[in-house]
């Protein structure tokens, strides 16, 4: 099995262009970001506080999420209920940046992971895929973007969501979760030593999927289906 792994900072767009990519090649892709999410939702759902590691790390017991697809398109379970629509609000991503701190809660969902990775040819997306869930993975890519251009991808998205949003906000969330990524005790988000780095900045998304499928392609020899 091939396993291709993309790590890089909140807003780089590692969701939807490893999406693309994977379709592309007929890989299958993980976004393990929607596991801790989903974890993230139900936390504030029952009305716990996200920092507070012993309440959160207690309430693991009582949560089932998985992973399922309609086609090639991931869906996220929790406790038997798609949430995937529900995920990708301001407060779930801030919640979501505190839960996968927690030791706990990574170890959690890491089983999870490998055990996708054993029983498919894979895109794997998150913060510690090439450095600590998939560290053998044939391909390992940084994605990354400005965080003034990944801050604006997040406003766009989620004005065309019809919700009413501040730029200034948004940035200072975004870097606020980039600090919170980077400087965790548990799993950091950082580039593994042998990913290749890839700067969208410039790139439009045709180009930043090019991009990947083209290291891809280098790597392993996957090219379009």
């Amino acid at each position: 099995m091939y396993a291709v792994a993309i790590d890089g900072p909140a807003g780089a767009g590692k969701s939807t262009i490893s999406r693309a990519a994977a379709k592309a090649i007929g890989f299958l892709y993980v976004d393990t970001g929607a596991l801790y999410r989903a974890v993230a939702y139900d936390i504030l759902q029952n009305q716990i506080d996200p920092t507070d590691q012993k309440a959160v790390c207690g309430r693991l017991s009582a949560i089932e999420v998985h992973f399922g697809y309609e086609g090639s398109e991931q869906q996220v379970y929790l406790n038997q209920e798609n949430v995937t629509d529900k995920l990708r609000t301001p407060q779930v991503s801030a919640a979501a940046s505190s839960v996968s701190a927690i030791g706990a809660v990574r170890q959690f969902l890491f089983s999870q992971q490998q055990d996708i990775a054993r029983e498919n040819n894979i895109i794997m997306d998150g913060r510690d895929i090439g450095t600590f869930v998939l560290p053998n993975a044939q391909v390992k890519i940084y994605l990354t973007a400005t965080a003034e251009e990944r801050a604006r991808r997040r406003f766009e998205e989620l004005r065309q969501k019809g919700e009413t949003v501040d730029f200034q906000h948004v940035l200072a969330d975004l870097k606020k979760r980039d600090e919170n990524d980077m400087n965790r005790d548990v799993s950091p988000l950082r580039q593994a030593p042998d990913a290749i780095v890839v700067d969208t900045s410039q790139m439009d998304f045709a180009q930043s999927v090019q991009a990947i499928l083209k290291i891809i392609e280098k790597k392993i020899g996957q090219g379009k289906k």
